[in-house]
């Protein structure tokens, strides 16, 4: 069977979609990344940016992703090595509520603007949709296989790698079809980095910084449990696990290429307003907290690890264990974080308290979040 191919929609197609509304929103974010990035003494010039939507398998013949991408693009109009990819996981589908605010941040290419604006401007924003829906659930299958038909964690299994693995594959799949597909129209973007060996000298491999939004937060408590199994196999097999790869230090600056590359750059997890109607929204094995913060004791690595909450999921007196979860989750992090010199870093954040829970405000935290 022919695989699907990757769709492209132009940046101006993009943005022309968009209200009036949203377009001046995104106008002022851009202007201020131009802002941030010509104050920036690391950078010669301002950048720009390639803004898009692409389709996208993490393998041949397999479903696709809709991922969002806002990237840095170098005044030689290549993409330019980011300090870091965020990448935003969204949750389940809410339509006909008849709400512009939700309509609004419930797209992903609105969504990457925003995060693209939040971040210095020297980093990469990337959202993605599940690949498959069971009506509105989002279905995180590919990357958290042990999931239920509706999307729903049965555990959180590491073997085999397969968020950190398919994050790599999606990355990898988007910057290939952006260097492909460019329209004569759209800024040229270079096949690869010209000069490797001055590209290390004058940057590391940029870091990984993962949030998952509502149901979204599955894929983020996989990768914590997938990063958990990874340094404690590396360790007792003496493998240095604060060395990139060299495939990522001789071939593509641009974003992590292996399941290894994902983990080990990975310095930022961010909990934003999750929740489900099942346990398992917020990891609570100690023996995973216990691991990561072995990790970060280990390694010159910092962590830091964010939740952010509204009482739309914190205070849902039909969801009691929301708030339990995230209270021990938080308790075990401090627990682990005495014996880490400071390098496990641990924040949380209460928006719209005070407020009665609301539909509404579960979605307007995505703009209200702070994430530095």
């Amino acid at each position: 069977m022919q695989s699907p191919q990757p769709q492209f929609v132009s940046p101006n197609l993009l943005i022309h979609s968009l209200s009036p509304k949203t377009q001046k929103k995104i106008g002022k974010k851009a202007q201020k990344n131009r802002i941030l990035a010509s104050n920036s003494g690391d950078l010669a010039a301002a950048m720009e940016r390639w803004t898009g939507v692409l389709r996208v398998p993490i393998s041949r013949g397999g479903p696709l992703f809709r991922v969002a991408a806002s990237l840095i693009v170098a005044p030689s109009e290549a993409l330019a090595v980011p300090r870091a990819n965020a990448i935003l996981f969204t949750g389940d589908r809410v339509r006909g509520t008849g709400d512009p605010v939700i309509e609004r941040l419930s797209d992903a290419a609105y969504l990457a603007g925003l995060l693209a604006g939040k971040l210095a401007g020297e980093a990469n924003a990337w959202v993605v949709d599940a690949a498959c829906f069971a009506g509105p659930f989002a279905v995180y299958r590919e990357l958290v296989p042990s999931i239920d038909t509706v999307g729903d964690p049965e555990r959180y299994d590491p073997t085999g790698l397969p968020a950190a693995a398919g994050i790599a594959n999606i990355l990898a799949h988007c910057v290939g079809e952006i260097r492909n597909m460019v329209t004569p129209d759209s800024l040229k973007v270079s096949r690869s980095i010209e000069d490797p060996t001055a590209s290390q000298l004058l940057h590391s491999p940029p870091r990984t910084i993962i949030l998952g939004f509502s149901k979204g937060g599955v894929v983020v408590n996989q990768l914590m449990t997938e990063l958990s199994h990874w340094a404690c196999i590396s360790r007792e097999s003496s493998v240095d696990v604060s060395q990139r790869s060299t495939a990522l230090l001789t071939h593509n600056l641009v974003i992590p290429t292996t399941a290894s590359d994902v983990l080990s750059s990975i310095s930022e997890f961010h909990y934003v307003d999750v929740g489900l109607n099942c346990a398992g929204a917020y990891i609570t094995d100690h023996a995973v907290i216990k691991e990561v913060a072995n990790y970060v004791c280990h390694t010159s690595n910092n962590l830091r690890v964010a939740l952010h909450g509204t009482p739309r999921q914190w205070s849902d007196p039909n969801r009691p264990w929301i708030q339990a979860e995230k209270d021990r989750m938080l308790r075990l992090l401090h627990d682990e974080a005495e014996r880490c010199e400071g390098r496990l870093l641990l924040a949380e954040k209460k928006y719209f308290d005070g407020r009665p829970p609301s539909l509404l405000m579960h979605f307007e935290i995505l703009e209200a979040m702070d994430v530095c």
